[in-house]
């Protein structure tokens, strides 16, 4: 299953890095693609796994999810 994340706040690619690691460290996450310039966070991930969990990593990091 594959969600698209608007992610708000990333303005370099360590912001990248950070978004991408806190993805990837949720349990059910396949693989992880963000894209500074589209400002979004593709995750390939576990049906178990839901867009409310995903959001909350991102924000954890300091970054805002619209």
């Amino acid at each position: 299953m594959k969600t698209t994340l608007k992610v708000e706040g990333m303005s370099c690619e360590h912001c990248v890095k950070h978004v991408t690691n806190a993805l990837k460290g949720t349990a059910g996450v396949k693989s992880v693609e963000v894209s500074l310039k589209e400002k979004t966070a593709v995750v390939d991930h576990e049906n178990e796994v839901s867009a409310e969990v995903l959001k909350s990593a991102v924000i954890e990091e300091g970054y805002e999810v619209v």
